[in-house]
């Protein structure tokens, strides 16, 4: 039998959703949800099968809908999730999880209980590029990873009802718990609100984890360039990762420092050598975020980005939030 999604919001990300899902086989989306009447519209006339409701308490109590996405603000993530989880759907949340961690821990809690699958839009980490990062991690072509830097920054899109770190950092964190996959341990940020909006629009974080790496993650909304670059550095090799390079998108350099043996604390060359780009999988991020949902809700298993993951990053991102309005005091995670 058909897995009947049922779709909550239809703004910037659902469209994208809805076409997703729906070119799964063995997926309809049978039913989508926005308060707003001109969503309705569009959803009318792209997918004219498709149940349109104006409350989404309709949509979560249908009996021919198996599983619920959520693509609304984030305010709303912790009562549309729980009211689903409740009915017995299982449950995927655009990022982040919930506006709290009291409240993302509270889905992952009933989710347990009601035997439901739940997992989180972390969508970079289903991108092609980023599964080809971590077979590089995991065999060892780095080595330790010891630094992580990335520059997320473009021109909007400005949110309505969370900080930059919310909308663009939550990124970094969800690539550090994949690649990484170590502890986080502290978290410092600075930032500011310089448009008058009454939300962060740059934020730069520092954060430490387990085993000694660190990582800076610097997000804008007010760039005049549109980046998405991260540098990966281990003690055998780096890599720079350009999510925006239409080809190259990794590029593997074997290079480093070489210490001098008696003395390690002395410098004694650099080593240059060769740099290659391995072949990613082009697959739209997107489409392996609803093909793995698919398969969780299918097979019962557990998502790459389940409950866990989710309730960790929001828990980072609080931390860094308090941090940011404290003048960048270091917080212990």
């Amino acid at each position: 039998m058909a897995l009947r999604v049922g779709l909550i919001g239809f703004g910037y990300w659902g469209p994208n959703l809805a076409r997703n899902f729906g070119e799964i086989r063995g997926v309809s989306v049978t039913a989508v949800a926005d308060r707003r009447a001109d969503r309705r519209e569009a959803v009318a006339a792209r997918h004219p099968a498709v149940r349109l409701f104006e409350d989404p308490a309709e949509l979560i109590a249908r009996p021919d809908v198996d599983a619920v996405v959520v693509a609304t603000p984030v305010s709303t993530h912790y009562e549309l999730g729980l009211a689903a989880l409740k009915a017995g759907k299982d449950v995927l949340i655009e990022k982040p999880l919930a506006a709290t961690g009291a409240e993302a821990e509270m889905l992952v809690e009933v989710a347990a209980r009601e035997g439901r699958v739940l997992m989180v839009d972390h969508t970079y980490v289903y991108a092609g590029a980023v599964r080809k990062i971590a077979d590089l991690v995991d065999t060892g072509e780095l080595g330790e990873i010891r630094y992580y830097d990335s520059l997320r920054i473009n021109l909007g899109l400005f949110q309505s009802d969370v900080s930059v770190m919310w909308d663009l950092a939550i990124h970094d964190i969800a690539l550090l718990q994949y690649l990484v996959r170590r502890r986080f341990l502290t978290v410092q940020a600075t930032g500011g609100c310089h448009l008058g909006e009454g939300l962060e629009s740059v934020a730069h974080l520092t954060l430490g984890l387990d085993g000694g790496a660190q990582a800076h993650v610097n997000v804008s909304w007010i760039s005049p360039v549109k980046i998405r670059q991260t540098i990966i550095v281990g003690d055998r090799k780096m890599l720079l990762y350009d999510d925006l390079e239409p080809d190259e998108k990794i590029k593997v350099y074997d290079r480093g420092v070489v210490f001098d043996e008696d003395r390690p604390a002395l410098l004694r060359d650099y080593r240059i050598g060769d740099m290659w780009s391995p072949r990613v999988d082009r697959r739209e991020a997107l489409a392996g975020v609803c093909a793995h949902f698919v398969q969780c809700v299918q097979t019962r298993a557990r998502p790459l980005t389940g409950g866990p993951e989710g309730v960790e990053s929001v828990r980072v991102l609080e931390a860094a939030q308090w941090s940011l309005r404290h003048a960048g005091q270091l917080v212990k995670l």
